[in-house]
């Protein structure tokens, strides 16, 4: 796709009515509705020109559940990373792994663990042998990610001169330190971090040959039958993250889980012939149902509000062995 089909007016109103869903009720949004044409028509003649410049950020803080800090662009900005998400996932989407489950169609958390169940059975000969687990995380990931590395991927992809001067200009209008760091908060920032860790996924599976891996954003973990194997892999990890993504493993978060103990992965705990949601997982909804039964019983919210919060909470436990929770739940109500 050349830059002038990707910034086509068409492409912008498309990005608008995507980013537009569950957001009416904001008020930057609204503000931007007000005149939608002729700001999307600004826009347009600004990328034409080549003078668009992305704005600054809104910052703030939120608990999901730990605390992270949030990046939030104006609607403007917003609408050209709609843009550029799109063509980018169209591009590289493909030449990723199967196992990477983070911000992809048809993937998700459920999807990740439920291969991690299997990947368990495969590993334990149907939980009659031996099977470990090597769970590994980035330190600082998305603060870390180097913006030259990240343009270097990008250019083995995409040719179009201005189409890659457009994603530098995004890339570069953040910087946690100088060169490096992607908003957590811009929607780009999903596909650039499987873009990037994409390296690491090939690496993985292509030259280390290691068939039992799933990365999920950048968590990621290996199963084997011995542990003596996973300590191999995890030095070689640690030197190619650091030589070629300039990255670091997070080492507190290095840690070795025997199938007979539970793996944490992704919210769940994976047990022999088991799935349970994650204690602080279940401590979480029980708190968060509890605080909507309190607004619902003074009236702020209504019957069909609470019964959508409940109904959620209900859909991510039916993946797992939750009948205490859902018990417990059903006495809340």
């Amino acid at each position: 796709m050349t830059y002038d089909n990707l910034i086509s007016i068409e492409n912008l109103f498309q990005a608008w009515n995507e980013f537009v869903k569950g957001k009416r009720k904001k008020k930057d949004v609204q503000e931007f509705h007000l005149n939608l044409e002729d700001n999307l028509f600004e826009l347009h003649r600004k990328l034409k020109s080549k003078t668009y410049k992305h704005g600054d950020y809104e910052d703030f803080y939120i608990n999901d559940p730990k605390r992270r800090h949030i990046h939030k662009a104006k609607v403007t900005d917003r609408i050209v990373h709609h843009l550029l998400y799109k063509y980018l996932y169209s591009v590289f989407d493909k030449t990723f792994i199967y196992d990477s489950y983070s911000c992809r169609l048809s993937k998700g958390t459920h999807r990740g663990v439920k291969r991690l169940e299997n990947f368990a059975g495969e590993v334990s000969k149907n939980y009659t042998g031996e099977c470990w687990a090597l769970k590994l995380d980035i330190r600082k990931f998305f603060a870390s990610v180097d913006h030259k590395i990240l343009l270097r991927l990008l250019k083995e992809k995409i040719k179009d001169r201005n189409v890659l001067k457009l994603l530098e200009h995004v890339i570069t209008s953040f910087n946690k330190e100088e060169g490096r760091g992607i908003p957590l908060g811009n929607l780009t920032s999903q596909i650039f971090a499987n873009i990037y860790l994409n390296e690491l996924d090939q690496f993985v599976k292509h030259k280390l040959r290691v068939k039992y891996y799933i990365r999920y954003a950048d968590d990621f973990i290996i199963i084997s039958n011995t542990k003596e194997s996973l300590f191999q892999y995890l030095h070689i990890i640690k030197e190619f993250l650091l030589n070629n993504l300039n990255l670091e493993l997070h080492q507190q978060k290095i840690i070795f889980r025997k199938l007979s103990w539970g793996i944490d992965f992704l919210g769940y705990i994976v047990l022999p012939y088991y799935l349970l949601p994650r204690t602080k997982t279940k401590r979480r909804i029980l708190n968060k149902v509890k605080i909507k039964i309190k607004v619902h019983r003074s009236g702020k919210i209504s019957d069909f509000s609470l019964n959508q919060t409940v109904q959620s909470y209900l859909g991510v436990l039916k993946h797992a062995n939750s009948y205490k929770i859902l018990v417990k739940l059903k006495d809340l109500l």
